[in-house]
């Protein structure tokens, strides 16, 4: 009978949690690479539901990406100025993977809402929802 030591085990502990920080690395760098986080920047006034806001830069993101797609979240220098529920949309044909809003029409005197946002370079993106 072939008895184990502890200085045999040593290398395979070694190797082991080598593999699993290497897999703990790609699943952090793959899940960077699939953000749908953007810095959106209006020189207007625009407006979610329930909210205007004004001229500046806005970060849009996923709320929580790893349980579901439909709620957005709308930051401005870390503070949370929207967080709503969305329905998925599929990019109209002709659109730019580079737009990341469609804006609906608004009155001259009010914030233009933004209708639907497709995080760039993305076919698919979040409406939302107006009451």
């Amino acid at each position: 009978m072939r008895r184990l030591t502890f200085a045999r085990l040593i290398p395979g502990a070694i190797i082991a949690l080598g593999l699993i920080v290497a897999a703990a690395a790609f699943a952090a760098s793959s899940h960077a690479a699939t953000s749908h986080s953007n810095t959106l920047t209006f020189s207007h006034a625009v407006a979610l539901p329930g909210v205007e806001l004004p001229a500046g830069s806005y970060v849009f993101d996923i709320a929580n990406p790893d349980t579901s797609h439909d709620v957005v979240i709308v930051r401005q220098n870390g503070r949370v100025q929207y967080m709503g529920i969305t329905l998925p949309v599929q990019r109209p044909p002709r659109m730019s993977l580079n737009q990341p809003v469609t804006l609906r029409e608004a009155r001259p005197d009010t914030a233009a809402p933004i209708d639907t946002w497709f995080p760039l370079g993305s076919s698919s993106g979040h409406q939302f929802i107006y009451r």
